[in-house]
């Protein structure tokens, strides 16, 4: 069911207020604000309308309810009251009303909500479509979809078909009238949240449900879940007890009680991890009692709280698009995001490649992209939740402006790529000099000390303290670990001024008078480097500013390139 949690505590959050600048509010005039507020109303109409009345779901129901969000605070800003979803509200009363959720904002929310609280449960919270039952004299005489929580849909004919619903209960029974609230949710087989994510279950229920012809061999992949009995057993244990004798056995097996917080955190990850027969997308902590139906009102509930997952993707605001320039002259688009939370991390930037793809995604500032995380918890995008109305162009840099032969010396337009060089340079794939990062050459690259490449070797621990930001004590790490440099091989200096990583293999018994003299050819015939990569190899070592390099370097006696050096990559 899409979460009214969200939708209600908008209404509540961002009811009629006053309009206020805030760090949370755009930076936009007011014309602009009502523009954009408008276009996403629309988007999100357009997401409702589909959703309630057609069963698609248009965008996943974690980015549409942080979309809600978004409208809300934007509407908060604007001092506007805040819409409700266009639900579909359906002809067929319901006999109770439907009261959704609040959700746990956070560990410290949950805490507070069961601060006090006596008798406490918990239970998986499934991932489907939310309906009503009624039972008449023992026989199920209606069914209806959600729709606004007063109003819904009639099912009766679809759900009488899945099997999985009694049609008539127990004769025997002392509860031959009822009335049930619950989740119409899509079988699964040892479903793994954490593995297999949503999987769309949810829309798939739904859309089987509101087909109007569907086959009753489909229809038997929907299961149910009673999550609510107004008016049954006032006690939780004579509440699953009944229900599981009834025919609905679901909720006591995956209702538990609690007594603490960390009871909750950890049958929270059990059921994150383990093996279930529905899909969920968090858990839902009640209390044992409720009040009588007659009192339940569609806003939500007092008595229940949903504690959801983590979400496996957030939509971030795009703030701003960086170009940075590589160590190969390489540039890759930055996206700058506000702030958003996924797992353990908090995501503020992600790196999405070449400019050519940032124009294939067709991203500008104010829009809303969804983040999840790739291996190893590195950010990327995965999407677009929504452009926004009024566009600011992206000012694209020249694609051949930065080459793997430009920037070995320092200039404006080339501090990106000469940074990136001097990182590389003192980094595990270079000289391997400690204490030396991109904060330290920042400093120096600032105090206008550095001009070239190898610039340093004629800086001493004076001139590294002098104007730069260093300590005495830093600066002489800094110059001790530079002298460190002198004794590196043949095989650390070429990888550190840039030399590719496929030719460092050919290096090996080869002293640097011998490297220089290799034609096209002579590199050819080595493995792995193939025509294209000779000419490249070839250019790189005859650039005139590796030699002009390789020529200082000589003169300061760095003895990898002075003619009695030892061989290849000898230490």
């Amino acid at each position: 069911m899409r979460s009214l949690i969200i939708l209600a505590g908008i209404v509540l959050l961002y009811g009629a207020v006053p309009a206020k600048a805030s760090a949370d509010c755009p930076a936009w005039d007011a014309p602009r604000l009502t523009q954009e507020i408008a276009a996403l109303s629309r988007r999100l109409e357009a997401c409702d309308t589909a959703y309630y009345q057609q069963g698609v779901s248009l965008i996943e129901d974690t980015l549409y309810d942080q979309l809600r969000l978004t409208l809300g605070e934007w509407q908060q800003c604007a001092g506007h009251q805040a819409g409700k979803p266009a639900l579909a509200a359906g002809k067929v009363p319901h006999p109770v009303a439907h009261t959704g959720l609040k959700k746990a904002a956070d560990d410290r929310a949950l805490k507070n909500w069961l601060a006090g609280k006596q008798e406490v449960w918990i239970q998986p919270k499934v991932d489907g479509v939310a309906v009503t039952l009624t039972y008449r004299h023992g026989r199920l005489v209606s069914a209806i979809s959600r729709g606004d929580g007063l109003r819904g849909q009639s099912w009766t004919e679809s759900v009488r078909q899945m099997g999985s619903v009694p049609l008539t209960l127990p004769p025997g029974s002392r509860w031959q009238d009822i009335t049930l609230q619950g989740e119409i949710f899509l079988r699964m087989t040892g479903h793994q949240q954490s593995v297999q994510g949503g999987l769309n279950a949810r829309n798939k229920a739904a859309g089987l449900l509101m087909r109007r012809q569907a086959a009753a061999s489909e229809l038997r992949q929907l299961g149910f879940f009673a999550w609510e009995w107004p008016d049954g057993p006032a006690e939780m244990p004579a509440r699953l007890q009944a229900l599981t004798e009834l025919g609905f056995p679901l909720t006591a097996r995956y209702t538990l009680p609690l007594t603490t917080f960390e009871q909750a955190a950890a049958q929270r990850d059990q059921w994150f991890h383990a093996p279930l027969p529905f899909v969920t997308d968090g858990v839902v902590i009640r209390e044992g009692q409720s009040p009588a139906g007659r009192y339940w009102q569609n806003q939500p509930a007092a008595w229940a709280i949903a504690w959801k997952y983590p979400p496996a993707r957030q939509t971030a605001e795009v703030r701003a698009i960086e170009f940075t320039v590589g160590r190969t002259g390489k540039v890759a688009a930055i996206l700058h995001l506000h702030p958003v939370q996924l797992d353990d991390k908090q995501v503020q930037r992600v790196n999405i490649g070449s400019p050519e793809r940032l124009k294939r995604w067709d991203l500008a500032e104010g829009d809303r992209v969804i983040i999840g995380l790739a291996g190893q918890g590195i950010p990327r995008l995965e999407g677009v939740a929504w452009r926004v109305n009024a566009r600011k162009p992206v000012v694209y840099p020249d694609a051949d402006q930065f080459t793997p032969f430009t920037c070995f010396t320092l200039t404006p337009e080339c501090r990106e790529q000469f940074l990136a060089r001097l990182v590389w340079l003192s980094g595990p794939h270079g000289l391997e000099l400690a204490g030396l990062g991109p904060e330290s050459w920042r400093k120096l690259i600032d105090s206008g000390k550095l001009g070239s490449l190898v610039g340093w070797l004629q800086l001493n621990s004076t001139d590294l303290a002098t104007d730069t930001g260093l300590s005495l004590k830093q600066a002489e790490k800094i110059y001790a670990s530079l002298q460190l440099a002198r004794q590196k091989n043949l095989w650390q200096w070429l990888s550190a001024l840039g030399l590719p990583p496929y030719a460092l293999n050919a290096l090996s018994g080869s002293g640097w008078q011998a490297v220089s003299q290799r034609t096209e050819q002579d590199w050819h015939t080595y493995a792995g480097i193939g025509k294209k990569r000779a000419a490249h190899l070839w250019a790189f070592l005859h650039h005139p500013a590796v030699t002009a390099m390789i020529t200082e370097l000589q003169q300061w006696g760095i003895a990898a390139f002075l003619p009695d050096a030892p061989p290849g990559n000898a230490g």
